[in-house]
C-alpha cells in the first residue's frame, strides 16, 4: 500500500482503531510460520497478521475479533484442515466477518477434481492461493489485488466530488455516470444536515438538485453529461476532420478495435455517446473472460481497454452522439450531433444495444427512485439489508443477482420462462442455486409498480394461471436484453430486426444491394468500408470475448479494405461488373470463424506490388493540413500518414491472419 495509506493506518491505531486483520490458518505449523513471515514483511504496516494451526483455535480467535468489532480483510484457509473442511471453516468464519474476502489455500492441482473448482463455482470462496507459492508472483501480487477489492468497500480515499441530490432520476443518472467514468465521489442527501451545509457554503439551496462540488470548490448545478466529463478531464469535442478509421461506440468491441488500429499505425477516432464500457461496463463480475481466473468487473475490463487504446494514440471522444453516415467520393463522412463531421477511409460500427424497457408506465416514472435498468453499480451497496428483485434470465441478470446478494437481505429473480438453463451459463446457475438469499420465480413477470416518490411494491403476474400478487419491494433491477442502437444508420446499411447485416448475410440484389464486384468481407456491411462488430451485428454471439474478437478482426479487415483502395484506379472505385477488378483480389470468408465461405485463401490485392499494401493513399489526393489552431478540422498530430508504409507486419501481399 502507499505511504499515505500506511500513515493513515498508523494514525488510526494511535487513535485506538486497530488495523484490519489478515487471518490465515493451516494445520501445518511450517506453513503458518511461512505465511505469517511473508505477509508481515509486505503488509505488516497496514494490517495485523494473525495465524492459527487448528480449526477450534481459529474460530475462537475470529469470534473474539467479531465481539470487539475488529475488521478482518482476508480469511486465508487451507482446504484440508483436520476435523473440518476449509470450505466449512470459511462458511462459519464468514458469518462472523461477512465483509472479509474468502481465500482458499490449496495444493497445485489443475484437474477438474481440484477443490477450488467447486468452491469458486458455488460461491464458497472468492479467491484461491496455491502452495507452495513464490513471493512476488503467487503471493504478494494476488494478495494486493484481493486487498484492493476489499478496500473498495471499506476505506475512504480521496473524493473528487461531493454530489448533493435526492432519490430521483436525475441524481441516479449522475451517480451512475460518475461510477462508470471511475470518478471518486461521495453522495450526500440534499435534505440532510451535511447536505444543507455543503449547499449553504456555496450560496445555494435545495431548489435545484443535483449539485456537484469539486474538491477545489468548482460547483455545477444540475450538470449535463458533457459538463461532467469536461470537469474530470475527458474530451467531448472532436477536432479531427480526417482520419483512417472512425470507431463508433466504446464497448468491448469498439475499444478492442481502437487498441489494434492505433497500435498498428492507423489514425483512429473513437466516438462514444456516453462514456466507455457499453453494456458490458454494467456487469459487476465476469468470471468467464479469459485471463482472469477470479473474474473481473465489466467496468474494470473496459476501463483498462480504454486506457490502453488512448496510450496507443487513439483519439477518444465522449458524450458525442453520431447522427448520420454517408459514403462520399469513396470516403465516409460521419455526422455528429454537435454539427461537426469527420471523414475517414473506413468506419467500424460498435454501438451495441440499449437495455430493453419493461413498458410499465408507473415503473418508468420511478426510474432512479428504486427502478434501475442494468446493474446500476452506483446503487449496489445501498441495497444492504433490503429485499430487491431482478428481472431477466441472461448472464447479465445472473451476475447482477449474485453481486446484489452480497449486500441485500433477499434477492428474487423474476423469469418469464420455465428455466434459467436456456439463456444463462451453467457456472452462474450453480452459484445462484448455492446462494442462500437468492430465490428464483419462474413463469413470472412484472405487471405494475407502486410508490409515490420511490418504489414500494410490485405487482407480479404468474404467466401460467394469470394470477397476480402484490409484494413489497425496495428496488427493481431490469436486465431483459436490448435493442440495437442502429436508428442513425442510413438505408444503404442493410438491417434485419434492427441488427446490422455483415459478410455473407448482405443482400447482393434489391434496392440497397451490395455495389461492388467482390463479396463483402466477413464483418463488412452493405456499405463498402463500413464494418460492424459486437452485439450490434446480426447473428453475433452475445459474449464479451466475442465482441473483443470482432474488434480485432475488423481492424485486420480494414487493412484489407485500405489495400483494396490503394489498388483502385484514380477515377474512382471498381463497381460491380468492372473488368478491371480481379475477382479474387479480396477473398470471401470468415477469418473470425476460422473458415472461408468459398474455401479460398486470402491473396494479394490486384495491382498492389509486394511491400506496398500499406501505402493506402490513392493517386491525386493531397495530404490534409495540420490541426487548426482554433480547433478546426485537421489530423491527429504525430500519427502515421496513410501515404506511409504500413507496419512491418502488414507489408507485402495481404495475408490471412490476425496479429
Amino acid at each position: 500500500m502507499s505511504a499515505t495509506s500506511a500513515d493513515g493506518a498508523q494514525a488510526a491505531e494511535r487513535e485506538g482503531i486497530p488495523r484490519p486483520v489478515l487471518f490465515a490458518i493451516d494445520d501445518e505449523t511450517r506453513v503458518t510460520r511461512a505465511l505469517w513471515g511473508d505477509l508481515s514483511r509486505r503488509f505488516g504496516e497496514d494490517f495485523r497478521v494473525i495465524c492459527e494451526s487448528s480449526a477450534a483455535a481459529g474460530l475462537a480467535t475470529l469470534r473474539g475479533l467479531a465481539d470487539r468489532r475488529e475488521r478482518v480483510a482476508l480469511l486465508i484457509v487451507d482446504h484440508d484442515l483436520s476435523g473440518m473442511s476449509g470450505v466449512d471453516f470459511l462458511a462459519r468464519a464468514h458469518e462472523m466477518h461477512p465483509q472479509a474476502k474468502r481465500v482458499l489455500l490449496v495444493e497445485r492441482d489443475y484437474s477438474a477434481r481440484s477443490p477450488v473448482v467447486q468452491a469458486m463455482t458455488l460461491g464458497q470462496a472468492d479467491y484461491h492461493i496455491t502452495k507452495p507459492w513464490m513471493l512476488e508472483q503467487d503471493l504478494y501480487l494476488v494478495i494486493s489485488e484481493f486487498l484492493a477489492e476489499w478496500s473498495k468497500d471499506h476505506e475512504t480515499g480521496f473524493e473528487l466530488f461531493h454530489v448533493i441530490g435526492r432519490e430521483d432520476r436525475g441524481t441516479y443518472e449522475l451517480r451512475e455516470l460518475l461510477t462508470r467514468f471511475n470518478v471518486p465521489f461521495r453522495f450526500v442527501a440534499g435534505d440532510s444536515e451535511p447536505g444543507r451545509h455543503l449547499l449553504q457554503d456555496q450560496g445555494l439551496d435545495s431548489s435545484r438538485l443535483p449539485v456537484m462540488i469539486r474538491y477545489d470548490g468548482y460547483t455545477m448545478v444540475e450538470p449535463t453529461q458533457t459538463q461532467l466529463i469536461t470537469a474530470v478531464g475527458g474530451s467531448v469535442r472532436n477536432d479531427v476532420g480526417e482520419c483512417d478509421v472512425v470507431i463508433i461506440g466504446a464497448g468491448p468491441g469498439g475499444l478492442t478495435a481502437a487498441v489494434y488500429a492505433a497500435s498498428e499505425g492507423l489514425q483512429a477516432v473513437v466516438l462514444e455517446e456516453t462514456v466507455s464500457g457499453g453494456q458490458a461496463g454494467n456487469s459487476p463480475m465476469i468470471r468467464n473472460y479469459p485471463g482472469f481466473p477470479h473474474g473481473i468487473s465489466g467496468h474494470e475490463l473496459t476501463r483498462r481497454a480504454c486506457e490502453q487504446a488512448w496510450m496507443f494514440g487513439a483519439h477518444m471522444v465522449f458524450s458525442q452522439r453520431t447522427v448520420g453516415l454517408e459514403r462520399r467520393g469513396g470516403q465516409h463522412v460521419v455526422y455528429l450531433a454537435d454539427g461537426h463531421q469527420v471523414t475517414a477511409e473506413a468506419v467500424i460500427v460498435a454501438t451495441g444495444i440499449a437495455w430493453r424497457r419493461l413498458g410499465v408506465p408507473r415503473l418508468e416514472a420511478l426510474v432512479g427512485s428504486g427502478v434501475f435498468y442494468g446493474a446500476a453499480g452506483s446503487e449496489m451497496r445501498a441495497m444492504g439489508g433490503r429485499d430487491v428483485f431482478v428481472v431477466g434470465a441472461g448472464n447479465s441478470a445472473g451476475q447482477t443477482t449474485l453481486h446484489l446478494a452480497r449486500h441485500a437481505r433477499q434477492v428474487t429473480m423474476l423469469v418469464r420462462g420455465d428455466s434459467l438453463a436456456q439463456s444463462m451459463s451453467e457456472y452462474l446457475i450453480r452459484e445462484i442455486e448455492a446462494t442462500g438469499n437468492i430465490s428464483v420465480r419462474l413463469h413470472t413477470e412484472v405487471s405494475d409498480g407502486h410508490g409515490a416518490d420511490r418504489l414500494e411494491s410490485l405487482t407480479l403476474r404468474d404467466r401460467c394461471d394469470d394470477r397476480t400478487e402484490q409484494v413489497p419491494a425496495t428496488a427493481l433491477f431490469a436486465l431483459i436484453g436490448g435493442a440495437p442502437r442502429t436508428q442513425w444508420l442510413p438505408p444503404a446499411v442493410q438491417l434485419r430486426e434492427g441488427y446490422v447485416l455483415t459478410g455473407r448475410d448482405v443482400a447482393r440484389d434489391g434496392t440497397h444491394r451490395w455495389p461492388l464486384d467482390r463479396a463483402p468481407l466477413p464483418l463488412e456491411t452493405s456499405m463498402p468500408g463500413v464494418f460492424a462488430v459486437g452485439d450490434v451485428r446480426y447473428r453475433s454471439i452475445k459474449r464479451v470475448a466475442s465482441a473483443v474478437g470482432d474488434g480485432a478482426t475488423a481492424v485486420r479487415l480494414v487493412h484489407e479494405y485500405l489495400a483494396y483502395l490503394a489498388a483502385e484506379p484514380a477515377d474512382g472505385p471498381l463497381m460491380a461488373g468492372s473488368p478491371a477488378l480481379d475477382h479474387g483480389a479480396i477473398a470471401h470468408g470468415a477469418i473470425a470463424h476460422g473458415a472461408l465461405d468459398d474455401g479460398r485463401a486470402y491473396r494479394g490485392v490486384a495491382g498492389v506490388a509486394p511491400g506496398r499494401a500499406g501505402n493506402h493513399r490513392r493517386p491525386g489526393r493531397q495530404p490534409p493540413g495540420p490541426v487548426d489552431a482554433r480547433g478546426g478540422p485537421g489530423r491527429l498530430p504525430g500519427r502515421a500518414r496513410r501515404g506511409r508504409a504500413a507496419p512491418a507486419a502488414h507489408r507485402g501481399p495481404v495475408l490471412a491472419g490476425i496479429r
